[in-house]
């Protein structure tokens, strides 16, 4: 099987560049939605609040600007029935922050139903804030035909809101690209009111006496005498008499009390029953609660269960899953779990960072994986930073397995990342600050994070820099003196400097090893084997 597919970059360029044609055998979206807190990205800091630089790069994103015009005219000036929807929605909305949304989603779907399979399925995950423009615009691009289930996600039991109604629920449209899509039935078990109506044999398992009957008014199949019994006039046996003796001499035809077989008479265990055929509305799997070992502190993470019910349903073992939007990783996980292949998109180095940890966390070595968009080389992260700093900050930050501050006023003003450690036996939380620096860099950029460091009480300061740090640069940091570990036995330089070509080349922090005792991200449960066996696993 080929490498499994992790790209930086905007999904809509990726698509046409990289996935060809009808290769994608599922695809499961959850697109962010315009609001004031809201990008996909978006991570809780430690106290909750959001960080003020992630919100900056993204604030603009699904807003009625010159990027969402062009989108707009590409789609429109392409014609077909996008185009017909499209027009009119800007009849209805005007240039507004929703017709931006709509916009910029529609080139998007037109190149999702372009790499889709003609038996592939397509699920689209929003909220009720969007989703009736959402459907006339899956139905444009899909074909109303193809309409399969509006899907509602119970997400949470109680949600107060003055003046109406608790929103406690998400849609997910199901499409298919034809007629003839992937399908395997999920049922879910039977409950303790379904036990009730059934008997106890002498044994103790439940039982319930099945119709051996099929209606049959105009049609002389089944009607034959089968010891001693006959099917009423308008229906017949619903099984061969091969069958129907099978049974009888395994016990499981109740008899009457003469002996002859019961209509009602195929005894039916409730232990054997498949259960249930699942339905469009799922109560059954909650949104991931705050003390979940899941939990990795994403604001829009799904639960992997809800993936998994996905992905057992509208695929099988080796299709390729294709999520647009991949977030924090849940339909990577979900997808590497059932032994799917798998291709994520994510516009942010934070949400490609992420979900390398989690694949380490959870699957070890045991996952195959390339990584394609992020910069290998010096001139490549030049580029990046000058292209998008803050993208630039994030990258950097993530090839030492550090996460970003939030930029504000105080105690954290020169701090760009955070990692934190313990090496005592009283799990004190010791820390490592990093400064980035993509521009120009001199000794009192060394100097001053020395200031912090000291303020900070942090054990190890840290400053990447695109340039060869210079002599005064590494006296410096030299005269900052080293942290030594009791538990580890060793010594380790207070303030460092590494270079981006340093990074590259495999160089990392000298600390205490960090991932055996790292708090630096919340780890995701480790897999203990593949579902379809499964693991305890239950995670955009």
């Amino acid at each position: 099987m080929e490498d499994n597919l992790l790209y930086y970059g905007d999904n809509l360029d990726v698509l046409r560049r990289h996935v060809k044609d009808e290769t994608i055998d599922l695809v499961y979206l959850d697109p962010p939605f315009n609001s004031n807190a809201s990008y996909n990205v978006l991570f809780a800091e430690q106290n909750g609040a959001q960080a003020a630089a992630q919100i900056k790069a993204f604030e603009d994103t699904w807003k009625w600007d010159e990027a969402a015009a062009k989108a707009y005219q590409e789609v429109v000036e392409a014609g077909g029935k996008a185009s017909q929807t499209l027009q009119s929605f800007r009849m209805v909305l005007g240039d507004s922050n929703m017709l931006a949304y709509l916009a910029m989603m529609a080139p998007r779907l037109m190149e999702l139903r372009r790499v889709m399979k003609p038996t592939a399925s397509i699920y689209l995950h929003c909220d009720p804030t969007a989703s009736h423009y959402l459907k006339l615009l899956m139905d444009a691009v899909f074909g109303g035909e193809n309409y399969r289930n509006e899907i509602v996600w119970q997400r949470t039991n109680v949600h107060n809101a003055a003046g109406q109604y608790g929103r406690i629920h998400d849609i997910i449209f199901f499409y298919t690209k034809g007629g003839e899509y992937t399908w395997n039935s999920v049922t879910m078990p039977y409950g303790s009111a379904q036990a009730k109506r059934y008997h106890r044999d002498e044994q103790g398992r439940l039982y319930t006496g099945q119709d051996l009957t099929a209606s049959r008014p105009d049609s002389d199949s089944g009607k034959f005498e089968w010891r001693g019994t006959m099917p009423p006039p308008s229906r017949g046996w619903g099984y061969t008499e091969e069958q129907l003796e099978k049974w009888w001499a395994e016990g499981r035809i109740l008899t009457k009390r003469d002996g002859a077989p019961r209509m009602d008479g195929l005894r039916v265990y409730f232990d054997e029953m498949p259960g249930k055929s699942l339905q469009s509305v799922w109560t059954d799997i909650p949104r991931i609660p705050n003390t979940s070992r899941e939990r990795l502190g994403y604001p829009t993470q799904k639960p992997e269960a809800l993936l998994e019910r996905i992905m057992q349903a509208s695929s099988n073992e080796g299709d390729t899953v294709l999520d647009p939007f991949c977030g924090c990783g849940t339909t990577i996980a979900a997808a590497q779990h059932l032994n799917r292949r798998w291709i994520g998109i994510d516009i942010t180095h934070l949400a490609i960072t992420l979900i390398k940890h989690r694949l380490r966390d959870t699957f070890g070595d045991q996952v195959a994986y390339k990584v394609i968009g992020e910069p290998v080389s010096v001139p490549d992260a030049e580029m990046l930073a000058q292209q998008d700093p803050y993208q630039f900050q994030w990258w950097a930050l993530g090839l030492v397995g550090a996460r970003p501050v939030e930029q504000k006023k105080g105690a954290d003003k020169g701090i760009d990342g955070r990692l934190y450690f313990h090496d005592d036996a009283d799990s004190k939380t010791k820390q490592v600050i990093l400064s980035v620096k993509a521009g120009h860099t001199s000794a009192p950029h060394v100097r001053d994070l020395r200031g912090v460091l000291d303020r900070e009480k942090a054990e190890i300061g840290v400053l990447i820099t695109m340039q060869e740090p210079t002599s005064a640069m590494r006296s410096e940091a030299a005269g900052a003196g080293f942290y030594t570990s009791q538990v580890w036995g060793k010594s380790y330089p207070r303030l460092q400097i590494l270079t981006v070509a340093d990074l590259l080349s495999g160089k990392g922090i000298d600390m205490p090893p960090l991932h055996q005792v790292s708090v630096t991200f919340k780890k995701a449960p480790k897999a203990k084997g593949h579902k379809g066996e499964q693991t305890e696993m239950g995670l955009d």
